[in-house]
């Protein structure tokens, strides 16, 4: 018999990262304002999608789950509606990646929409679709995804599951080998999408959410090289002017700029 100390299980923790966009039930830009009646229903369904995703992870031998609030700055979630044994990431920090650190084992990104210009993609955009046009990382066109998995990188956690439209889930499968994905809806032109069955996509989320745990250790987190030349071109010259004064930023013309930087939180010009 082993005399010396038990070997202990490694917690395993995931870190879950929310938009709206790409949420199931969503169908238009104008069902997701903030002034709209619409409103509130996009709120229940993203506590949804997210507690699917919460079942599934746990489901699938998680041990602990955090969840960040993070389209449009927060205020999306309805705390009351949140499974309780997720952990809620209030963002103490002031911080866009709240408390993730390198205790997580891997990333989900829930309600994820693609990057902008992608064809046939429910309400593409990077950042903003009224000043951003273009954003590349060492000549590489990337989005959303891409930005908080490399976010992820810097505490070497990777991407291991993303629900969304369809485009944003071909997106991922692009950038991150192995990914679970749960296609939730599908787009029709840029401000409309055909949707799944919300009984379906749910079911989606939490399998996808299952599975993707066990691509722990398989999983690497996602690193372009360093150092990263990251070019951002604006749709208005105007829009270029306050971002091109910051420091370690350099234009290269009237709507573009570019930032070399080696660190994954440095990412936003």
């Amino acid at each position: 018999m082993a005399t010396g100390p038990s070997l202990e299980k490694r917690m395993i923790k995931i870190y879950i990262h929310t938009d709206l966009e790409g949420v199931s039930g969503i169908d238009s830009f104008e069902m997701m304002q903030r002034t709209s009646e619409t409103y509130r229903r996009c709120c229940e369904l993203l506590m949804g999608d997210l507690n699917a995703a919460i079942d599934g992870a746990f489901a699938g031998g998680a041990d602990h789950v955090t969840v960040l609030d993070s389209h449009g700055g927060g205020n999306n979630f309805i705390p009351e509606m949140l499974d309780p044994r997720a952990e809620n990431d209030t963002r103490p920090n002031k911080k866009w990646w709240g408390i993730l650190d390198e205790s997580y084992q891997g990333t989900f990104f829930i309600g994820a929409h693609a990057m902008s210009g992608t064809m046939n993609a429910f309400l593409d955009h990077t950042q903003s679709s009224i000043h951003w046009h273009d954003y590349s990382i060492n000549g590489r066109r990337m989005g959303e995804l891409a930005q908080w998995a490399i976010v992820a990188s810097n505490w070497n956690v990777p991407m291991l599951m993303v629900s969304g439209d369809e485009a944003a889930c071909v997106e991922a499968r692009q950038f991150f080998h192995p990914v679970e994905t749960a296609v939730v809806k599908r787009a029709i032109g840029r401000n409309r999408a055909e949707l799944v069955d919300l009984e379906e996509a749910r079911a989606r989320i939490r399998e996808a959410a299952r599975r993707a745990v066990s691509l722990i250790g398989q999983a690497r987190p996602f690193c372009p090289l360093k150092p990263m030349e990251i070019l951002l071109e604006y749709n208005r010259a105007d829009y270029c002017d306050a971002a091109a004064t910051r420091p370690g930023v350099e234009r290269i013309d009237a709507r573009t700029i570019r930032k070399v930087t080696s660190d994954p939180l440095a990412i936003l010009p």
